[in-house]
């Protein structure tokens, strides 16, 4: 048998490599197009911008979006943190990166959350979007009309992970709006972004940008991204004395140097913002919640019907407010409502009007010499006065079983807004609120304006009527907790 000499062994390795070169490293290396911006998050002023308005696949930066429209829910009540989550064959078959989730497999809203945040799993964006919406191409049209509202005008969402999909695309300006909004508008939610490790329920997550995280200083999240067709993307928020900076980035070659690229923008994101600046958070977008549509997916629920001309445009289950212990502050009298009614005839305002309603600030009811009360006028008895000046007087409480649920329709800068508020709603809401306990309960940035002593379904009714009529109401669970 014939030996290959070293030359020609030498020749076919090259041969090799060369094929190598030609075939396999284009599919792998192929260069995405850069995109950057930098923005002063405090004023928007842009610092920094390069193709800012380019059409980009945005990969995993989507998922912004999916959480945000995730928390809009929660706040809204659509749907609660610990909601057990069915994960579908769909979510379950996503690719990579992904928490490894079993079709039938049952797991908590709140693991799924962390899951798509920390370790961008496309499994645990596609299972919130289901249980949201319904499917994740009704979620992908809710998340469209979330963005419309925000002013992303370059973007367009197909799905709720940000894998490769025609059409699916969105520039390095929106996604700096994005990141900015998620800041200010769920600041409650916003510590996700920047956990090193999370429980996710069924493992321990790793932020996919830790390294980062971990290096530059003062630096919180946000979000990263990758695909073959995006390649190395990210956006990135630092806070330093004040100051907060956002840096996008579309199209790096490794995250090694995506990474270094977003600390070179936010050092000149830190150089260039003023120490001193007015700070003008992003007016929040109109909420978008459930619409009716053409798709066939199903329902999305029962519809509450009430009896007002308005039409209800929305019907939620009002969420549950935390709630410390502490001594309550009440004051309300006869006279009270005396005076509001009567205030409310001369002035010939509906007592449910905006300014009454939301408990915005409003000039002192005017002191008028009333009218003779009328014969047919119910008033509440108040109570014998206390030793202290601090007063509660109770129009009517149930001792019956399960009244121990209230609700809250909002906190004031003062008491005096506030047991205005609670006179108002009492007057115009009788038929639910009859019999409960109208308390104001001090707060360290204001007072609560409660209804106590309600049943669960009385509660759940009161706050579904004031919600149709744009009042802001939470429920108030016994023993005043979540």
């Amino acid at each position: 048998m014939k030996l290959w000499s070293r030359q020609q062994i030498r020749w076919g390795l090259m041969a090799l490599a060369t094929i190598w070169m030609l075939i396999v490293v284009p599919l792998s290396a192929t260069a995405a197009p850069y995109a950057a911006m930098v923005m002063d998050a405090r004023s928007g002023e842009v610092l920094h911008s390069q193709n800012a308005d380019t059409w980009l696949h945005p990969a995993s930066l989507t998922k912004m979006m999916t959480l945000y429209v995730v928390f809009e829910a929660v706040e809204n009540g659509e749907i609660g943190l610990d909601t057990l989550v069915t994960i579908s064959q769909h979510a379950a078959s996503e690719p990579p990166s992904k928490l490894g989730l079993r079709a039938g497999q049952k797991i908590r809203l709140r693991h799924l959350i962390r899951a798509a945040a920390i370790k961008s799993a496309n499994d645990a964006a596609t299972a919130l979007a289901e249980a949201i919406e319904g499917s994740e191409a009704r979620f992908a049209r809710r998340m469209n009309r979330t963005a419309k509202a925000m002013g992303m005008t370059r973007t367009t969402f197909k799905n709720a992970h940000g894998l490769t999909e025609s059409g699916h695309l969105s520039t390095a300006r929106d996604m700096t709006i994005l990141g900015r909004h998620v800041f200010y508008d769920y600041p409650d939610y916003y510590n996700l972004f920047s956990r090193i490790t999370a429980d996710a329920g069924v493992r321990t997550v790793y932020h996919t940008n830790r390294a980062l995280l971990n290096s530059y200083r003062g630096a919180d999240g946000i979000k990263t991204g990758y695909t073959r067709a995006a390649g190395f993307n990210l956006v990135a928020s630092a806070e330093r004395g004040g100051e907060r900076v956002i840096a996008t980035v579309f199209g790096g070659n490794s995250t090694a140097s995506r990474n270094a690229k977003v600390a070179e923008l936010l050092d000149l994101g830190f150089r260039q913002a003023p120490s001193r600046v007015a700070v003008h958070k992003p007016r929040r977008p109109a909420y978008a919640g459930r619409m009716q549509d053409s798709a066939p997916d199903g329902a999305f629920g029962k519809t509450v019907r009430l009896a007002s001309a308005a039409a209800v445009k929305r019907s939620l289950r009002p969420q549950l407010r935390p709630s410390a212990e502490q001594a309550p502050i009440v004051v309300a009298s006869k006279e009270d409502i005396e005076q509001a009614v009567i205030a409310a005839r001369e002035a010939s305002l509906p007592l449910d009007t905006p300014q009454i309603a939301k408990g915005s600030a409003a000039a002192p009811l005017p002191k008028i010499n009333p009218e003779p009360r009328p014969e047919d006028l119910v008033l509440a008895r108040s109570a014998e006065p206390a030793e202290d000046p601090i007063q509660e007087v109770v129009t009517r409480v149930s001792t019956s079983g399960g009244r121990n649920w209230g609700i809250n329709v909002g906190r004031y800068p003062s008491q005096y807004e506030a047991r205005r508020v609670l006179l108002q709603t009492a007057l115009n809401e009788m038929s639910t609120l009859d019999g409960s306990l109208r308390k104001v309960v001090k707060r360290p940035t204001g007072f609560d304006a409660n209804f106590m002593g309600l049943s669960r379904e009385t509660a759940d009714l009161a706050c579904r009527r004031l919600a149709a009529k744009q009042v802001t109401c939470f429920m108030i669970q016994p023993g005043g907790g979540a």
